[in-house]
């Protein structure tokens, strides 16, 4: 089969043989590609550079009867801070972790791999707070995944005015009149409601240009993590790197 060029980032790497790795790469296209780098390991190896996690890069591959090859690689960008700063690794490899489970092959996955881009560069080049970022991430990648919340009235009755909480179970916003009949919603501040309706609706280059104060940081950090494991069905935790 013909090379073709290819766009993507490196979500995981393992080590293969002596000197070659598997590689999990996700392309805006194609979606989460298997690919394997022969040679990647030797010190002078082309491809060394290129195949490192978290490396962003204009891949050469030909598809095999199971993988793809990578013939050559050209970095855009390696995201270097992520590697010298153990708080910033465990957050980005988390974030990886999270889009591998929710990324396939031949699928559309240009705005998943803007997101991840966008986010690693916050991680990597701004001192914004970690759990903030994180918060950001997976309530805006439920968007993508079509879990979108109403956030701009009340999910029961409708009403524009007086949301005081977001129900878990009903996707969204709830007015105080309708809050007890829901035992899944989260009260939430006037603060926290706006981080959450500005992450909902902010165009992408402006994702994460906003700050919120400690208390609204807890709220929101609470009503992401819980929709969010609510929605994939799965406890996701940070965990220790070493």
């Amino acid at each position: 089969m013909a090379n073709v060029k290819i766009n993507g980032i490196v979500l995981s790497e393992s080590n293969m043989g002596d000197f070659d790795k598997m590689l999990t790469i996700l392309t805006p296209n194609v979606g989460k590609i298997s690919c394997v780098a022969k040679g990647a390991r030797r010190p002078k190896s082309a491809l060394l550079a290129g195949t490192q996690m978290f490396c962003f890069g204009e891949y050469l591959v030909f598809k095999g009867s199971q993988t793809y090859h990578i013939n050559s690689v050209e970095p855009i960008e390696v995201f270097y801070n992520l590697r010298i700063d153990l708080d910033k690794l465990k957050y980005a490899v988390h974030i990886s972790k999270i889009v591998q489970d929710v990324t396939q092959e031949n699928q559309n996955c240009f705005r998943i791999l803007q997101l991840l881009l966008n986010t690693l560069y916050i991680i990597a080049e701004t001192d914004k707070n970690l759990d903030l970022v994180l918060a950001v991430f997976q309530l805006r990648l439920l968007c993508i995944l079509g879990f979108t919340p109403q956030v701009s009235k009340c999910t029961n009755c409708k009403e524009t005015e007086g949301l005081v909480c977001f129900s878990i179970k009903e996707n969204g916003m709830k007015c105080k009149a309708c809050e007890k009949q829901d035992t899944s919603t989260i009260t939430v501040s006037k603060s926290t409601l706006s981080a959450i309706q500005y992450t909902v609706t902010a165009p992408p280059k402006r994702l994460f240009a906003f700050e919120v104060k400690e208390e609204a940081l807890e709220e929101f950090k609470l009503v992401t993590k819980l929709y969010f494991n609510e929605k994939l069905e799965k406890d996701y935790k940070l965990e220790e790197l070493f």
